[in-house]
């Protein structure tokens, strides 16, 4: 195993920062190093090496792609999604008839079609507006792209079952060549941006705003940065929705969010 020290890492970091603007100085140190090390081995590459293919544009999205995390599921933890459709959506059209929501560091998108499943299924996709943002422009592409390989389509149903929807995963998308392509329907509404979380500026506000399971791979200071960034995102009373290993408990805006259900990390904006 390829074995890169702290000075490796700063100079990675250093040379994407100053040749493309991303920063991943304040990204958790060990998950960083463990996916650059996956890269060296998978590549063959030493450190040096690695750092003169950064100056290939085409190199740096490859990096990109296995740097970020783009592993994820439909309807992944599916008690999430019955609160969303049973509690949430229901509360903020109580005062509002339209809905706005922000899939921040949305990956390859199934989470944003399972959003789309679940309104279609609760009757209001055209009351909602969603825009869909990741740093990846690869893997944005793939999640605009809405297709999916079929082998993985049995476990989104399985998932699909434990949220208790209304039909089935197969009706919502036609196979080809055993590629899963989504119901062109169910994107009507979507919007996919390039945004990056870390550097990128407050573009809107949204009713709610979801972003599971990204921030565990920043430290404590970034994170801290992204939830005001998320704050300010946000209508007072709108709601936020981050992973179950996530918390705000602890960062400057924590007394501006109540908790709406600690185990699934949902939270409401109470104040601006």
């Amino acid at each position: 195993m390829i074995d890169i020290d702290i000075a490796d890492i700063k100079q990675i970091t250093e040379v994407i920062r100053s040749r493309y603007d991303y920063d991943f100085t304040n990204y958790a140190l060990s998950s960083f190093k463990r996916r650059v090390t996956r890269i060296l081995e998978l590549n063959r590459f030493s450190v040096e090496t690695l750092i003169s293919k950064l100056d290939d544009p085409t190199f740096m999205e490859y990096f990109l792609n296995e740097i970020t995390v783009n592993v994820t599921e439909m309807f992944r933890d599916p008690s999430f999604w019955r609160i969303m459709r049973d509690d949430i959506l229901p509360a903020i059209l109580v005062n509002h008839d339209k809905i706005r929501i922000w899939h921040a560091g949305c990956s390859s998108g199934e989470e944003v079609i399972s959003m789309a499943i679940l309104i279609k299924e609760m009757g209001i996709l055209n009351n909602v507006s969603m825009i869909a943002t990741d740093l990846d422009t690869n893997i944005l592409e793939k999640a605009r792209a809405a297709r999916y390989s079929v082998k993985h389509m049995d476990l989104n149903e399985k998932n699909y079952i434990r949220f208790q929807g209304t039909s089935s995963i197969r009706d919502y998308y036609e196979e080809k060549d055993g590629i899963a392509i989504m119901d062109p329907s169910l994107l009507e509404n979507i919007s996919f941006r390039k945004h990056d979380l870390v550097k990128g500026s407050v573009f809107n506000k949204f009713d709610l705003v979801l972003c599971r399971n990204v921030m565990i791979y920043f430290n404590q200071q970034l994170q801290n940065e992204v939830l005001k960034k998320f704050h300010e995102s946000m209508f007072k009373y709108g709601y936020l929705a981050i992973g179950s290993k996530e918390s705000l408990i602890w960062c400057e805006i924590a007394n501006k969010f109540i908790v709406v259900n600690n185990e699934e990390k949902i939270y409401r904006k109470i104040k601006d």
